[in-house]
């Protein structure tokens, strides 16, 4: 049995995707505002045809799976689980072997009534209510949105609800929610405000519980430990309710309190989310990237949070994130701050900082930096979160930047860099390796890279255009791997179907419904003009990528490295006259 194909024999891909945007029929496609940019003529396409989609904005495309990925947020395997859900399919069923025995439906289902119990227990416990609505100040909308309820303080309540419910004595204890102590099963959670932990979809998946009553022997929360639907490295608080947000707004707050979250919701500030405390991981950050490149801590200016943000430099920085800080004034937590000055907290959101101008501002305020020693440990504190950065654009700005901060030459910054990276295992210093392309629009990159392969691909008597062009000058795998195909079996072509690009079958059907859309009513000589303009920008763009590189090689290289640097550069600038003579 084949799960995908299965959910694919049940559902069309322009139901699934109907149910996220408003789709009217353009022909034999589909059309829609995208979900993924604004915008006010509908460029989303849909073809039940082709089972494919393609937004025209965003450049983004696929099938019904990388749809939900993208909409969603899920990885591959959460939006297959996702969509068997929608068809009615057991996922279960279609795994050889279930090695842990573990029904996690059964789980889902079970955590599904322990958070009803909790919300039937707050309505019925009124010291409960008064702490929520006249402590907090959550209203009614906001106490039903976020389904917060309250666990008795009996010791096993809930259990005893969860075991006439036919639970077994395995289930409860795989779930999270009860312990054994010497009387046996019984609640973990007892007198406590209980506020469900939910998957982005919005299934509950665990839960944190605060304390109401202030008791110094107990912890003020205390959360479902990992289980196998749990995982605190992974899950972000807030996410199923935050997402449309963070995507309208371009941006993410990510704080460190539940109660931070839910607070800012019921302020109207949809696109904050939280961690586990400060424990940053790169599960946490891509699963917000997903929606955003642009996410904004705001945790507090303590040592733990302090160390949060190196962490999260050191991981945004490989996963082309760009990390901000939102500096809370006057010292407040986010919920005092909203609560006492919503006009400032806008504003505090709106004014983030660079995440590592913020850091040597902090070590700044520290250190004393007149002095020696000072020098030293300043910037001792910042080698690891330098020696991270994987743009090394980047890095020499900060290079540069220190130097001038302390008043020392920059290449004494540099060598003691070097020095670090060399020191520390697993981690190298590679001016050359890791210069990014500078490519100032990658979406705008991948329109046309996407465009030109719809050419080449569709209308083989263009593919003269292919001249001139290499593999490797493209910024993307898929039109790479494409063109290097095409190259290798220059009469291949999709009249007779696309079983022969096997992986790439779906990249291929987006290449075909991009020519429909754009090209099929051009005449030859438009064609030609086209394929010429793109085939020029795609050099164009791999030049100036390349002659940075050369750059960047030639400030440190010796006399006999530098006339083979100079002949590269030579050679690219030929390359750069021969496309503008062709585009002439």
């Amino acid at each position: 049995m084949d799960l995908k194909e299965d959910i694919k024999s049940r559902l069309s891909i322009e139901d699934v995707i109907g149910s996220y945007v408003e789709l009217k029929r353009a022909g034999r496609n589909w059309k829609a505002l995208s979900p993924f940019s604004p915008e006010k003529t509908a460029s989303f396409i849909v073809s039940p045809e082709k089972q494919i989609w393609h937004d025209f904005s965003s450049g983004k495309g696929g099938d019904m799976f990388s749809f939900i990925m993208e909409v969603e947020g899920l990885d591959f395997k959460e939006a297959l689980d996702l969509l068997a859900r929608k068809a009615n399919l057991d996922v279960d069923k279609y795994k050889n072997n279930n090695s842990t025995g573990i029904d996690k439906k059964r789980i889902f289902d079970l955590l599904e009534d322990a958070t009803r119990f909790y919300q039937v227990q707050l309505k019925n416990s009124s010291a409960a209510l008064d702490y929520v609505i006249k402590n907090r100040g959550f209203d009614k909308k906001t106490i039903l949105e976020w389904r917060i309820g309250y666990s008795p303080n009996t010791g096993d309540a809930l259990t005893k609800f969860l075991r006439g419910k036919k639970y077994t004595e395995n289930e409860l204890k795989i779930s999270g929610i009860v312990t054994t102590r010497y009387r046996g099963t019984e609640d973990m959670f007892r007198g406590r405000l209980m506020i469900p932990l939910c998957d982005a979809s919005g299934r509950v998946i665990g839960f944190t519980a605060r304390q109401l009553e202030n008791d110094d022997n107990s912890p003020k929360y205390i959360n479902t430990p990992q289980t196998v639907l749990y995982d605190k490295s992974r899950h972000i608080f807030g996410l199923h309710l935050a997402k449309e947000s963070i995507r309208k707004n371009g941006y993410a707050v990510l704080v460190e309190g539940n109660l931070d979250v839910i607070t800012a919701h019921q302020f109207g500030f949809n696109q904050v989310v939280a961690t586990a405390g400060t424990a940053i991981t790169v599960y946490h950050l891509k699963a917000i990237s997903r929606f955003t490149p642009d996410i904004r801590l705001c945790f507090d200016a303590d040592k733990a949070g302090v160390n949060a943000t190196q962490r999260a430099i050191e991981i945004a920085s490989k996963e082309n994130i760009d990390l901000n800080i939102i500096d809370v004034k006057e010292g407040k937590d986010p919920d005092e701050l909203i609560r006492r000055n919503i006009d400032l907290w806008t504003e505090s959101i709106n004014t983030p900082v660079y995440a590592l101008d913020w850091l040597i501002d902090y070590y700044k305020s520290q250190i004393n930096i007149d002095t020696a020693q000072g020098k030293r440990r300043f910037t001792s504190m910042l080698m690891p979160t330098l020696n991270a950065l994987s743009d090394q654009v980047e890095k020499d700005h900060y290079l540069n930047k220190l130097a001038k901060l302390i008043d020392v030459k920059s290449l004494s910054i540099e060598t003691k860099l070097d020095s670090f990276s060399k020191d520390t295992p697993g981690k190298t210093f590679n001016k050359i390796k890791n210069v990014s392309r500078p490519i100032k629009n990658l979406v705008e990159q991948k329109k046309i890279e996407d465009q030109y392969m719809s050419l080449m691909l569709i209308k083989k008597t263009l593919r003269e255009f292919m001249d001139l062009v290499e593999p490797e000058m493209f910024v993307n795998e898929e039109p790479e791997e494409l063109f290097d195909k095409l190259l290798k079996e220059p009469e291949l072509d999709t009249k007779n179907g696309y079983n022969k690009f096997k992986e790439q079958i779906n990249y291929v059907k987006i290449l075909s419904l991009l020519y429909e859309e754009l090209y099929a009513a051009l005449d030859l000589n438009e064609l030609h003009y086209e394929a010429s303009h793109l085939r020029a920008r795609i050099i164009e763009t791999y030049v100036k990528t390349e002659k940075l590189k050369l750059s960047d090689e030639l400030r440190d290289s010796d006399s006999n490295k530098t006339t083979e640097l100079l002949t590269k550069a030579k050679k690219l600038d030929e390359l750069l006259n021969k496309i503008k003579e062709k585009s002439l």
